[in-house]
């Protein structure tokens, strides 16, 4: 259980006690009003009371209310908002503001469900569950502080949780207290050890240690918890528990090697019923990475061996036009997990180039972009997969190479320079051979973004995405006009990717970058790299020099380079400090 819920029983029995029903209609409120009738029934009961008119103001909210958790029973968090709103309106209450803030959230709507915890909480008297389940919502948003905080007002008010000690360890975890996290998630399983989501919570900190036998062995025992006896709490979410640890068993089981078991566990998570934004976020990476061990017989985990490191690392040879090649890593960047003796490749690079368009306007610069921002990741120790005007086939598998070897790496990161666009909120890169006509099923020919983050959504790993691409959408009815630039057709820009924040992605941190604001183009300039490309080259390779302090002085030299044509923006969860040229 992610959330908790305040119940409304002494109205209820209240409620039915009345005379103004007659037998065979009061037969129908035990129906309504009881927590552990089946939800198709309960919902069907209330909805005949409603049909009665008999009652009104408070009685009428109670019935409401016990639809919404009918309802919420379902999944269906639209109708739980519907009904605890009429609710609402009707006779407010701490519970129903809990309900609908808690159904708010499981949508992903993070600061409406604030907003309703905070009326709860004004409305009082103060309640650990409200506490409890604002810190669900703070911690979604990446705001771990805040739920750090409120798990504590929970934990201090009662009653005893095991959720809420849970929650507060994956708090500290995102916050990188691995054994803050591993004291607290202990307490949780202590409390209540026929829990199932402590244990899939705890294996996520063994995984980050590199401890993966304790992680498989975790989630195994949640599924076996979960399949003994469904959660009973009415507030978890339908299929969320299984969902989880079957999908984090499978990382488990895909960062150690055993590809055969990681392909079941996919499979099973994918059976799920997702209806909440975290499991949604799990099936997401679920379907990706199964996709990925199922297409062809993945590499087998390479064994470190020993070599001199060279003083000074050099660059791969330039990829041919519309190939893909991938660079060893530096001996000093090979490292032996020390549980299991396995090479952990730390740190793993996408960098895409596209240019040369046969269907839109080309573009100059993006394939020189890419080979010299290949080259300065490499200068720094990272393992790149690169490619330059790929068409979509070649472009799809490169990417999903180098999804492969992200599933053991900790920090990835992803570089694209060429066209891009935005279409119904979703971001994608276009490639070569794109033509853009209306009802042509445009959106299959391209790289979906989400697509890509979802192959790397695992809470371990640290994300940066870097787009030097267009901010148009093509769907838009006006050809852009004004010199090279990387766009297609005036239109809105590229989206903030909707799974940033919204899924487990929090765990480690993720950082998006993007060449320009929101609404303009990302200039292809006069020389042989763009002003942002130009810039990031010159400075990603700094020691010692945060990645959210090198983009800042990347942002300042492009608006000076532009005179202020062209602003780069940034959109970041990253729990800490990352540098990618180390001190």
């Amino acid at each position: 259980m992610r959330r908790a819920i305040l119940m409304l029983s002494l109205l209820a029995a209240a409620l039915w006690s009345a005379p103004s029903l007659a037998q065979s209609r009061a037969q129908l409120g035990p129906l309504c009003t009881t927590d552990t009738t089946p939800a198709d029934q309960q919902i069907d009961a209330c909805n005949k009371i409603i049909a009665l008119k008999v009652f009104a103001g408070e009685k009428l909210a109670t019935i409401y209310f016990w639809r919404a958790v009918g309802w919420n029973k379902k999944g269906n968090y639209n109708q739980v908002i519907a009904d605890a709103s009429e609710a609402i309106r009707l006779h407010p209450s701490v519970a129903l503001y809990n309900l609908r803030g808690s159904a708010y959230y499981d949508k992903g709507e993070d600061d409406i469900a604030i907003a309703d915890f905070n009326d709860a909480l004004r409305i009082g008297p103060p309640s650990g569950i409200i506490f409890h389940n604002r810190g669900n919502a703070w911690r979604s948003k990446g705001e771990y502080a805040k739920a750090i905080a409120d798990y504590d007002q929970s934990i201090k008010l009662g009653p005893p949780s095991a959720f809420s000690w849970q929650n507060r360890g994956i708090s500290k975890r995102a916050l990188g207290d691995l054994d803050g996290a591993l004291a607290d998630i202990n307490e949780a399983i202590r409390l209540d050890p026929t829990l199932p989501q402590p244990l899939t919570s705890r294996a996520v900190i063994w995984r980050a240690k590199g401890d993966l036998d304790r992680a498989i062995a975790d989630t195994t025992e949640a599924i076996r918890l979960a399949k003994a006896k469904a959660p009973a709490n009415i507030m978890t979410p339908p299929g969320s528990v299984l969902i989880s640890a079957y999908s984090h068993r499978a990382l488990a089981y895909e960062a150690k090697g055993d590809f055969d078991r990681a392909r079941q566990d996919y499979a099973a998570a994918l059976e799920g019923k997702a209806s909440d934004a975290g499991s949604k976020a799990n099936q997401a990476t679920a379907k990706v990475r199964l996709s990925l061990l199922s297409e062809t017989p993945p590499p087998a985990p390479r064994t470190a061996t020993a070599a001199p490191v060279p003083s000074v690392s050099k660059a791969a040879p330039a990829s041919p036009v519309g190939a893909a090649s991938r660079s060893p890593p530096a001996a000093a960047e090979q490292r032996k997990r020390a549980d299991t003796g396995r090479e952990t490749v730390r740190r793993v690079a996408l960098v895409i180039g596209n240019n040369a368009y046969a269907h839109v306007r080309p573009l100059p610069n993006p394939a020189n972009d890419a080979r010299a921002m290949a080259k300065s990741l490499r200068d720094i120790g990272f393992v790149v997969t690169e490619g330059t005007d790929l068409d979509r086939t070649a472009m799809q598998a490169t990417i999903r190479d180098f999804l492969r070897d992200a599933a053991r790496s900790q920090v990835a990161v992803v570089y694209y320079a060429g066209h891009g666009v935005q279409i119904d909120g979703r971001n994608y890169l276009v490639p070569i051979d794109i033509e853009f006509r209306a009802g042509s099923g445009m959106t299959e020919s391209m790289m979906d973004m989400d697509t890509i983050m979802a192959g790397l959504d695992d809470q371990v790993r640290t994300n940066i995405l870097i787009l030097d691409a267009c901010r148009n959408n093509p769907m838009a009815p006006k050809l852009a006009s004004a010199g090279p630039a990387r766009d297609i057709e005036a239109g809105s820009g590229l989206a903030a990717p909707a799974t940033l924040g919204a899924g487990s992605t929090l765990g480690a941190g993720t950082l998006i970058a993007f060449a320009t604001a929101p609404g303009q183009v990302a200039l292809d300039g006069e020389g042989p790299n763009s002003p942002f490309s130009a810039a990031l080259t010159r400075h990603i390779g700094t020691p010692g020099l945060e990645v959210q302090q090198m983009l800042t002085r990347v942002r300042a030299e492009v608006v000076a380079a532009t005179k202020g044509k062209q602003v780069p923006w940034s959109n970041s969860s990253l729990l800490g400090e990352v540098y990618l040229a180390e001190k």
